[in-house]
Order: structure tokens, then sequence, then C-alpha cells
């Protein structure tokens, strides 16, 4: 059992508290395009496909910037890296307030708030150094907590930006939590003792030589990339579909992104308890079913709840996948934490493409959904096909092993 008085005498509790305030006014700024959106096309006018490149761009901003982000704390520790991060994230929120003049200098905008998204790559590590192996779960999953920042912006953006004027207002007021927290993050945060040998280029080139390395990719790609592309692009659909206000869109984007955020750590328990494979099987069947249902497009309350429903499963996937990642490679675990959150990314960069480009076309979303669908039913497929072999290699000589372990890592992406 967790002595929990133990936990907070072992590590640096104002370095984990910092870790989980970066993380989270981080995550909060990343997707701020997603709910803002359909104020800011009342100013730039933009059809579906344009307005779903706009919200998609951030994801991919912070998925290529994880790498670079992961890269630097390895070298110049967490501490400094996320300072880094913080100060340049408030460039993209000075330039929204006051200077954007175009659609074309939005997106720059856009794709620099992926600075926020790559927070975890420096967040996480500052607070998992100071932790012994027995308390790692319990020390990430308190960093990463932080995920509740994408809650903070879908139930309050709109709301701000009503109240004062307009959405350029709300990048504004975005500067005046990320500077108290850069100034607490800086004065409280300290690098841990524990600093690890920076990892290699040629390390990351051998991890993705191996098969294994790309199919964990595509089944975080799935997952994550579902939750993050769905929180970014529902308030789009919701006020599309079923002609709600921009509040009232974001607001059921909340109770949508509430279920895929605090699932996660479900799918991460689950696993332990009856197997990744199994879960993660279940949650892409479940998903697959939500995602055909919707595209029927029922009336709202129903189409939310298949919502609620398919982002508790992609939420809870998450979880599952990277409870199989540490017994597949345990000792590459921190380069794949890097590689397969980066993909993840990527995924969610392609979902609200997938959505916007298909309802352009073909004037419902329909198509959309029906291929997110089917890309989470070939997930389970392809996942039944490769487990044999997975039985019959790590996961039969020892992965089990090394199955406590997991727990630190499903919170950290």
């Amino acid at each position: 059992m967790l002595d929990k008085k133990a936990f907070w005498k072992s590590g640096h509790k104002p370095s984990l508290f910092s870790s989980f305030l970066y993380f989270d006014i981080s995550f909060m700024i990343w997707i701020l395009m997603g709910p803002l959106i359909v104020v800011i096309a009342s100013d730039y006018p933009m059809d579906a496909a344009q307005k779903a490149k706009l919200v998609a761009l951030p994801i991919l901003g912070g998925s290529v910037l994880r790498l670079v982000l992961g890269f630097m704390t390895d070298h110049i520790g967490p501490k400094r890296t996320g300072q880094i991060g913080m100060l340049v994230t408030m460039i993209p929120l000075i330039w929204g307030w006051k200077f954007v003049d175009s659609l074309t200098e939005l997106h720059f905008v856009a794709l620099l708030l992926g600075v926020a998204g790559a927070s975890f790559a420096a967040a996480l590590p500052l607070a998992s150094r100071w932790y012994p192996p027995q308390y790692q779960g319990l020390a990430m999953g308190i960093a990463g907590a932080g995920n509740s920042g994408t809650v903070l912006t879908t139930l309050f953006a709109n709301r701000l930006a009503q109240h004062f004027g307009g959405w350029e207002a709300v990048f504004g007021l975005a500067l005046i939590p990320i500077a108290v927290v850069f100034v607490i993050f800086t004065i409280f945060a300290k690098e841990s003792p524990n600093q690890p040998a920076p990892k290699k280029l040629s390390e990351y080139a051998q991890v993705l030589k191996q098969k294994d390395a790309w199919l964990f990719c595509l089944l975080y790609s799935v997952t994550f990339g579902g939750f993050v592309g769905m929180s970014n692009y529902l308030t789009i659909f919701f006020n599309t579909q079923y002609g709600l206000s921009a509040i009232q869109a974001a607001d059921f984007t909340t109770i949508c992104v509430i279920a895929g955020s605090f699932f996660r750590p479900v799918g991460g328990w689950l696993s332990d308890k009856l197997g990744g494979i199994r879960v993660l099987m279940s949650l892409y069947v479940g998903a697959g079913v939500m995602l055909a249902s919707i595209s029927l497009l029922p009336p709202l309350y129903a189409v939310s709840t298949l919502l609620f429903l398919g982002m508790m499963c992609l939420g809870a996937g998450n979880g599952a996948v990277f409870q199989l990642v540490p017994q597949r490679f345990g000792k590459e675990i921190g380069i794949m934490t890097g590689i397969v959150g980066a993909a993840g990314g990527v995924g969610g960069y392609f979902l609200p493409l997938i959505l916007g480009s298909l309802y352009q076309s073909t004037g419902s979303y329909t198509p959309g959904f029906l291929i997110l669908s089917s890309i989470a039913l070939l997930s389970m497929l392809m996942l039944a096909f490769i487990q044999k072999e997975w039985k019959r290699t790590w996961i039969g000589s020892g992965g089990k092993a090394k199955i406590d372990s997991s727990a630190t890592i499903a919170a950290k992406s």
C-alpha cells in the first residue's frame, strides 16, 4: 500500500506542483484555437476545410516540437527548457492579441501555439526525476493531471471573448496566468540531482528500426490523436451541425473533454488487471461503434452522449497503450515516450482535416465519422493480428515482469 507520508518526503514538492502548473496552463493555451474558432470565423470568414486546418495546426506544432523540447530537456535540463517554452509561448499570445491582420498570420499563431502543447516534454521529467521508482506513478499522476487545462479553455474561452469584446482579448488574458506560472516555476522548480545521461540522436534511430515502435505509434495516433483532435474540433461540429452558439458548443465540448481526460488512468488500471491488449482491443471496438453511431447524426442529446462515451474509450485507450509500451521497450522507455507521444499528435492533426474536408466536399459529417470509425476498428483488427507474435516473443518472455513500471508511463503524454 502506498505510504503517502513517505511519498511527500521522498521528492521535491515545489518542483512537483510547479510541473503541474506549467503543464496545466500550457494545455489550456494549446487548444485555444479550438473553442475560439467559431468566434474567430466571424472576423475571418472560413469554409469548413479552412476552419479544420486552423484548429489542427497547434496539434501539428505540438507534435513536432515535443521532440525538440525533449532533446532540450536531455541537454540543458527540464527547468531551463520549461522556462524557454513558456517565454516562447507568450509570442503567439501577444501576436494574436495585438498584431494579427490576416488569416495567414493566424496560421502562424496557431502553429506557434504548439510550443505549449510540447510542454510535457519538460514538465513531466522535472517531476519524475525527483521521485524513486515506487512513487513514480503518483508523482506522474499529479504532474500529468495538467491535461485538465483543456477543460479550462473549452469552459471559459468563449465566455471571456463575449465579455471582453472579442477573441483577441482572450489571447491577451492568457498572458496573465502563464506569466504568473513562469514566476512560480522560476522560483520554486528545481533540477533534480539525478539527471540521466543525454540521449543521442543515434539512439532514436536505433529504436525506429524496430517494427514494434511503428506499431505503437499507429496505435497511439488513434487514441491520443482521436482525443486531442476531437477536443479541438468538436466546438465546430456542435456549432455547424446543431446551430449552437459559440459558448453552448464549447460547453458540450467540455463535457466530452472531461470524459477523455479523466478516463485515461482507468485505462491503465484496467490494463493492469485484465491485460493491455485485451483492454485496448475492447476500447477500439467501443470507439468504433460510437463513431459509427455518431455518423447517423442523431438528435443533440443522443450525439453528445455518444461522443462522451467515445471520448471515454479514447482516453482510456491512451492509458492502455502506455501500459503496453514499457513491456516491450523497458530499456528505451524514455525515447519511446517521446516518439509515441509525437505520433499521437500527428493523429490529432489529421482528425480535424478529415472531418472538415469531407464536410466541405459532401455537406455532411457522416462520411468523416464513418472513416474515423473504420480507423478505430482497423486498429482493433491490427492488434488482434499482431498480438499472437507479441505473446510469443516479448510478453511471453518476461514482459509481465515490467508491468509495475507501466503506471509511471501511463501519465507521461
